[in-house]
């Protein structure tokens, strides 16, 4: 986790993942089933298609763009945390 944002009500972590997908993503803290610190990784409770095509962190949209923060929470609303397979970043 490189960062997090509780704006709207609601809480998200900034997730660099890696070799797995290009660039930072976006994830709500309530898809985090488990938190691997040595292993230092995050098990999600979404389905890996979910996080494929979680949200991009655009730090500069974050927080002066609503339009942007609406759309983060629809697709979340939308692909239904924890409603798929764990997977892990």
């Amino acid at each position: 986790m490189d960062e997090h944002s509780d704006e709207a009500g609601d809480a998200y972590l900034v997730v660099d993942a890696g070799k797995w997908i290009f660039g930072k993503l976006l994830l709500p803290a309530r898809a985090v089933a488990k938190v691997d610190t040595a292993g230092r990784a995050l098990h999600l409770c979404l389905a890996k298609e979910e996080v494929r095509d979680a949200p991009q962190f655009l730090s500069d949209r974050h927080l002066a763009d609503r339009q942007y923060r609406e759309d983060v929470v629809t697709y979340y609303r939308m692909a239904g945390p924890c409603a798929g397979d764990a997977s892990s970043l």
